[in-house]
């Protein structure tokens, strides 16, 4: 005899309330950027005072050409005390990523989870028109998933 499953019928649930979730309605707009001449010993200033983990780099037209993170600094540190080398003269344009993921503002917040799990990283920037407007944590996404509480994921994903 075979187990019966006794759930009951399921409601109708109503999705036309449903407003989808996007990345720009958690983003964070307010942020620390860094400059490409700016000092990795400024860097690590900001990075522990702001108790942050890293951060965009931006040119004067606040493009974006970089990202910075603790990672990088402490690579620098490594090889400045490896090849007895003053850490001063070292700029964030040596040590900063060039080659940055972004991803779109309008994204789905549940389809930016996946990216981060899919590309191991902390943070995303938003660029919109060229300029940098914004950034997405691993954080920001939290955020946006407790506030769901005992919504239908399913029904805000449609």
């Amino acid at each position: 005899m075979g187990i019966k499953s006794f759930q009951g019928a399921r409601k109708n649930q109503d999705t036309s309330s449903a407003v989808p979730l996007k990345v720009k309605d958690y983003m964070s707009r307010d942020l620390i950027v860094f400059k490409p001449d700016h000092s990795i010993e400024q860097v690590i200033q900001t990075l522990i005072k702001n108790k942050i983990s890293g951060g965009p780099v931006v040119n004067d037209n606040y493009e974006l050409v970089g990202i910075i993170s603790e990672g990088d600094c402490l690579k620098q540190i490594s090889e400045s005390r490896y090849y007895n080398m003053p850490m001063q003269q070292d700029v964030v344009e040596k040590r900063m990523v060039k080659d940055v993921e972004t991803i779109d503002g309008n994204m789905n917040i549940f389809d930016a989870a996946n990216k981060f799990l899919e590309a191991k990283r902390r943070r995303f920037p938003i660029v919109e028109d060229g300029k940098l407007v914004g950034q997405i944590s691993q954080k920001d996404v939290l955020k946006a998933a407790l506030e769901l509480k005992g919504e239908n994921w399913n029904s805000l994903t449609k």
